[in-house]
C-alpha cells in the first residue's frame, strides 16, 4: 500500500519547485500564491503531470484576472453569495461516497431569480470549492456533482444563456484544481437537454464522459444504465429532501 505522506513529501520537494520555475514563462499573469501547499493541489488535480499542473495554475489566476466582477467581495457574507448559499447553491453532503468523494447537490428549481443571479450561484459554488479544496483528501479523492432539474421551469432556463454557461465551464472545468468523478443530471426536461447540446462542444472529452442522465420517473432505464449509481442517487436525493441527511454550506463543514 502506498504511504501517501511519504509520496507527497517527495512530490513537494521535486515537483513543486519545477512548477514554480515555470512561472517566469507567464509574465502576463499575477501569481498571487506560489507556496508548496497551494501548488500541490494543482499537481494532485493533474495527477502530478507538471506541465498540465502549471497550465491549470496559470488558468486559475488568469481566470481571476479576466473576470474581476466574479471575485470582487468574494466572501461568504457578500449578499449575493450569502443568498445563493442559503438557497442551497450548493448543498454539501456531510457523508462522502464510497470513494471518499464529497457530494455537491443542487436542486435547480430552488433558484429564485428575484433573489440572486446565475453569477451569484457560480460565485457561491466557486467559493464553496475554495473552502473544500483546502482538505488534502478532497484534493486526491475529488467531488461528485448531482443536479436535480425536477420542476425547473422554461422561464428559469431562459436565464442560462450560452455566455454564462461557457463562463461556468471555464471557471469550473478549466480554471479550478478539483477532480470531478461524475456530473449527474436528474430529470432534466427537454430544454435542458437542448442546452446541454449547445454547451457540449465546450466540454473536454473526459468531462463529457462523466455527465450522466438519471431519471427518477424512468427508474428501470436508469438502473439498467447505472446499476451502481442510481440506487445511491435515490438514497442521497430523497433522504436529503426529507432532511434526514444533513445538507450544509461548505463553510459549515
Amino acid at each position: 500500500m502506498e504511504h501517501r505522506p511519504v509520496l507527497d513529501s517527495l512530490y513537494v520537494s521535486v515537483s513543486c519547485p519545477q512548477v514554480r520555475d515555470m512561472i517566469v514563462t507567464r509574465p502576463d499573469i499575477g501569481f498571487l500564491r506560489t507556496d508548496d501547499d497551494f501548488i500541490l493541489r494543482f499537481l494532485r488535480a493533474r495527477k502530478f503531470n507538471q506541465s498540465e499542473s502549471f497550465r491549470l495554475l496559470s488558468q486559475y489566476f488568469l481566470f481571476r484576472q479576466q473576470h474581476l466582477h466574479i471575485f470582487h467581495s468574494f466572501k461568504v457574507d457578500d449578499p449575493g453569495i450569502k443568498r445563493a448559499l442559503m438557497d442551497g447553491f450548493p448543498g454539501v453532503l456531510e457523508t462522502p461516497d464510497q470513494h471518499g468523494r464529497k457530494i455537491l447537490l443542487l436542486f435547480a428549481s430552488n433558484w429564485d431569480q428575484t433573489r440572486h443571479s446565475f453569477i451569484d450561484i457560480l460565485r457561491a459554488i466557486l467559493l464553496s470549492l475554495e473552502v473544500l479544496i483546502e482538505n488534502p483528501e478532497l484534493q486526491v479523492n475529488g467531488f461528485i456533482l448531482i443536479i436535480d432539474w425536477s420542476n425547473f421551469s422554461f422561464k428559469q432556463a431562459s436565464k442560462l444563456t450560452p455566455n454564462v454557461l461557457k463562463l461556468a465551464i471555464e471557471g469550473l472545468q478549466d480554471s479550478f484544481p478539483a477532480r470531478f468523478g461524475g456530473i449527474h443530471f436528474v430529470n432534466q426536461p427537454w430544454y435542458i437537454q437542448a442546452m446541454y447540446t449547445i454547451i457540449k462542444p465546450f466540454l473536454k472529452d473526459k468531462t463529457r464522459k462523466r455527465v450522466r442522465p438519471l431519471h427518477v420517473l424512468n427508474p428501470a432505464h436508469s438502473l439498467q444504465l447505472y446499476p451502481n449509481l442510481y440506487p445511491m442517487f435515490l438514497s442521497l436525493c430523497f433522504v436529503a429532501k426529507l432532511e434526514k441527511m444533513p445538507v450544509k454550506c461548505a463553510d459549515e463543514l
